[in-house]
């Protein structure tokens, strides 16, 4: 895993090899094993290195093709290299290395833009092909790796990070403003924008081509998309069980290739649990890493939050070397404005815990196995599946999810929130941001299978999204490697064909279940949680104990609802609340206090929008 960095003169100068190397020290924490430079008069690229596979100098970057016609600049594992590998040396290709760099890199020769259909992996890289006078970005399928890219006057600008854009003096630094509406709605964003004007996130799937020959022309091609498909006529579920098992083994044996140790998150769930049971079997007593957290002062659904026991026991059964640590409320506070500056901008949830457990693990390993995707391919929210189950079309469906989805705020705060943007946040419409994610998922919705297909394609394309952004900062910035196998290509094949019935039990009622209402764990609905992922908890009760098999969905947060009312109360005051936090140049003052009061009396558990503001005031303080 590693930091790609480059830069192309659209006026023809020269590049400055101070400049690149500005901007490749500015992830130096995304691999302190080595860096390297590579300048062709106009066109510069820059790489840090952390060794994960040939950790020899044969796999060091930028790294060029024997003819010198194509140059690489890589981050990310190919996990079926060696195949790749076998079937370009029948083409005629050398290699000198035993790294995927050169694979990569001897595929793009053979095949063009096209090679990235064939990899099984995480990636994002950039080559410099002289033979079309172009320079390409190129991304993996689901967006595991991040790449970010900006064109300031002559410049073209390129970083596995924003900060490595921002290190060149080129740069100016302003706050979009469209994006900021688009995250205080959803606590995401969909789009390929960011909070900084003027630099945008290269989407999943997709290759961006900089046409040098043109004058700088861009161009984009998506090569990949998401399609949960709900199959047609009968099936035999046990095939399917028993393929789900093959492709579950085979996707952790391909991603533990690795010449240094790999190690494994275990959280107490299922998802992790599943990827450590079967690792073991290529790495007896590997290492398995997790946190928990202080719940003396928790209260309601809460109490439930700390997941060591359950850890603690599946290490027993599977022998593991474990390791763990215990967060308290303080913990949130002190690692803020570091987390803030890694994470570069707020998304998705809190990830605070995330951040604890790579600073946890990459004390020990330098590749660690996550259970993310598990839930987005298999179903695992049901509780929010079931608020869109049974609609009569499109748009009711919209009209639907997007009330769920709208998770900062309600509907009738979002003026009063934006006032002080107000001739922005006019102009932008929630519900068309929302509608488009749906652009390419043409599904005809017949039946309610097809809903929850068109729930699961969402979440995957935004909130799977969001969760790899911001676990490829955290891990990196401890020079962690985080890998996925849910995510190899084979098994997402299967998850997204199939039957919603084997995922879910209860396609029936329209539950309306509030995932943030207070004591949602003394709800009668609560334990339709247990509805999700059932094809997975058949397949893994062989090898992980029932009651985490057959257990309820608990997702990895802290308790900070309670933490923010109790223990951090004088936190959040101080940063939002007394102080003139920088976040009231864009946010209204008297909105942002009051959903705050509403929290701290105990009406209502505002814990995202909190943490949001608390994050989004940590950025401001750092980028602006």
């Amino acid at each position: 895993m590693c930091g790609i960095i480059g830069i192309a003169n659209l006026d023809g100068k020269p590049v400055s090899r101070s400049s690149l190397q500005a901007m490749a020290d500015a992830v130096e924490h995304r691999g302190p094993d080595g860096s390297g430079y590579f300048v062709d008069n106009n066109i510069g690229l820059g790489h840090r290195r952390l060794s994960i596979i040939d950790i020899s100098s044969l796999g060091s970057q930028p790294m060029q093709t024997s003819d010198g016609n194509f140059v690489l600049s890589y981050n990310g594992e190919v996990y079926n290299f060696r195949e790749l590998r076998l079937e370009l040396q029948a083409l005629g290709h050398a290699f000198k290395s035993q790294a995927d760099s050169e694979v990569v890199l001897e595929a793009w020769r053979a095949w063009g833009p096209k090679c990235v259909e064939r990899f099984n992996g995480m990636f994002a890289f950039a080559i410099w092909d002289k033979v079309r006078n172009s320079l390409f970005l190129a991304r993996d399928r689901y967006g595991i790796k991040p790449v970010y890219w900006s064109r300031t006057g002559n410049q073209f600008l390129f970083g596995s990070e924003q900060k490595a854009i921002l290190a060149n003096s080129h740069v100016h630094r302003s706050m979009d403003r469209a994006a900021l509406v688009e995250y205080f709605t959803f606590q995401n964003i969909f789009t390929d924008r960011t909070l900084l004007e003027g630099i945008s996130i290269l989407p999943p799937a997709t290759v961006l081509e900089l046409d040098m020959s043109s004058g700088g022309r861009i161009s984009t091609t998506r090569y990949w998309d998401y399609h949960f498909e709900e199959p047609r006529g009968k099936y035999d579920p046990r095939e399917y069980r028993e393929e789900l098992d093959r492709l579950l083994t085979q996707a952790v044996y391909r991603q533990m290739v690795s010449d240094v140790e790999v190690g494994s998150y275990l959280s107490g769930g299922m998802d992790s649990g599943t990827l450590t049971a079967l690792a073991v079997n290529e790495v007896p007593y590997i290492k398995t890493f997790t946190c928990g957290f202080d719940i003396s002062s928790a209260s309601g659904i809460e109490l439930a939050y700390d997941e060591r026991q359950k850890a603690e026991a599946m290490s027993a059964v599977f022998r593991t070397e474990h390791y763990e640590m215990v967060l308290k409320a303080g913990d949130m506070e002190r690692c803020l404005s570091t987390l803030a500056y890694h994470i570069e901008e707020p998304r998705v949830g809190q990830s605070y815990p995330n951040f604890y457990a790579a600073k946890l693990a990459s004390k020990f390993v330098k590749v660690v196995l996550s259970g993310a995707g598990g839930d987005e391919l298999f179903g695992g929210y049901p509780w929010r599946y079931y608020r869109a189950v049974n609609c009569q079309n499109f748009d009711d469906y919209v009209g639907q999810y997007y009330q769920f989805w709208h998770r900062l705020i309600h509907e009738q705060d979002r003026n009063a929130l934006f006032s002080p943007i107000t001739e922005v946040a006019n102009n932008i419409d929630p519900r068309d941001i929302f509608r488009d994610v749906f652009k390419s998922h043409d599904n005809q919705l017949d039946c309610p299978e097809d809903y929850i297909n068109h729930s699961l394609y969402f979440e995957a394309k935004t909130f799977l999204h969001g969760l790899f952004v911001i676990e490829d900062k955290i891990s990196m910035s401890q020079s962690l490697e985080t890998r996925v196998p849910f995510m190899d290509n084979d098994l997402v094949d299967f998850a997204m064909k199939c039957p919603v019935g084997m995922k879910l039990n209860n396609l029936v009622d329209a539950i309306d279940i509030n995932e943030n209402d207070i004591g949602k764990k003394q709800s009668p609905h609560f334990q339709k949680t247990k509805d999700g992922k059932q094809i997975l908890r058949d397949v893994m009760a062989q090898y992980i104990p029932d009651e985490i098999a057959g257990g309820t969905k608990q997702g990895f947060s802290a308790p900070d609802a309670s933490w923010f009312r109790g223990e951090s109360i004088d936190f959040v005051r101080k940063k939002l609340v007394d102080n003139d936090s920088p976040i009231y140049n864009y946010l209204d003052r008297e909105t942002v206090h009051r959903i705050i009061n509403t929290h701290l009396d105990g009406h209502e558990n505002r814990r995202l929008f909190i943490w949001s503001a608390l994050n989004f005031d940590s950025w401001l303080e750092q980028t602006l």
